[in-house]
């Protein structure tokens, strides 16, 4: 089952916080799934069904009929009978949706000096904490990190950045509060360049994403990325709150029209119970989800699978 769709590079360890973070979701609405499954034959009562577990675990009306008339389509062009083998159908359908716009992730590029990674997202979202997460992953690996307090409007901000910076053990760049987020990026490139950095992370401010004057800055601080380096910022992820259900989704066009969005850290995964709002990101603006949040330690960020995240979730 799945052979025919690309995996992710998950350890065993991240497949089991991906797992462990996706109990409340298992328990609650979507967790209907696989028992509605276990019925003796598929009827129309069946597919009425579906399409209420998914609305109702965040999946979105849009996504929802389409994934309920792709799997209902296939259901019936390859003459299923079985509910078990019509459970398998909605399974890869899901993983269709979520692998549609996932193209390799750009981070860990061998022909790169420097690897530029924009970190954008409402303030509460978790998105200092998703920085320091990524900045201890990304060092696990062999990078020499470097992080950038580039959200220069809160001075909390600029100070707890550089305690997640101290536990990831990596180096930060910032400025006092108030200063020039385009002047701490220029400085932060500058620094990375010239201490031999591979990969840096830069924060930016995370005020309401209606805020107009916000979105100018974020467009300001990604043409200081692209003058310094080619092509910066290569990635550009999106901190979104898996609680925040489809308000989620907003954020996220609204983040896409100002820096171009190019995938989703999706965080407090294990605070929900609805976790199909990940089919709607993927589904609705074309966007990855990159890596999950799986706990409050440092360590708990997994890459984000869907052949895993479905697994878990549907059985």
């Amino acid at each position: 089952m799945f052979s025919r769709f690309r995996r992710a590079h998950v350890t065993p360890e991240e497949q089991t916080k991906i797992d462990q973070s996706l109990e409340k979701t298992r328990h609650g609405v979507l967790g209907r799934l696989g028992r509605l499954f276990q019925a003796n034959e598929i009827s129309d009562r069946l597919w009425e069904e579906l399409e209420e577990i998914l609305i109702m675990g965040d999946v979105g009306v849009e996504t929802t009929l389409k994934l309920v008339e792709a799997t209902r389509e296939r259901v019936r062009r390859e003459g299923i009978k079985r509910t078990e083998e019509a459970h398998r159908v909605l399974e890869e359908e899901m993983v269709r949706i979520l692998q549609a716009h996932n193209h390799p992730l750009d981070i860990e590029n061998p022909n790169r000096l420097l690897t530029v990674v924009l970190v954008v997202g409402v303030n509460g979202s978790g998105k200092t904490t998703s920085i320091g997460k990524l900045a201890k992953y990304y060092r696990d690996r062999g990078h020499r990190i470097l992080v950038a307090a580039a959200d220069t409007f809160r001075a909390a901000a600029i100070d707890q950045l550089k305690v997640w910076a101290q536990r990831a053990d990596v180096g930060v760049v910032a400025h006092g509060p108030g200063a020039d987020p385009g002047a701490v990026v220029y400085d932060a490139i500058r620094a990375a360049q010239e201490r031999n950095h591979d990969i840096l992370i830069i924060d930016t401010a995370g005020r309401l994403h209606t805020n107009f004057n916000l979105m100018k800055e974020m467009e300001k601080i990604r043409n200081v990325a692209q003058r310094q380096v080619h092509k910066a910022p290569h990635e550009v992820l999106l901190v979104l709150d898996a609680t925040t259900g489809q308000n989620a989704i907003t954020q996220a066009q609204k983040f896409g029209e100002s820096v171009g969005v190019t995938g989703v850290i999706l965080t407090k995964l294990d605070s929900t119970a609805k976790g199909g709002v990940i089919l709607a990101i993927a589904d609705q603006l074309g966007v990855p989800v990159r890596f999950v949040g799986t706990g409050e330690k440092i360590d708990d960020l997994a890459e984000f699978d869907p052949w895993v995240f479905v697994q878990s979730l549907t059985r």
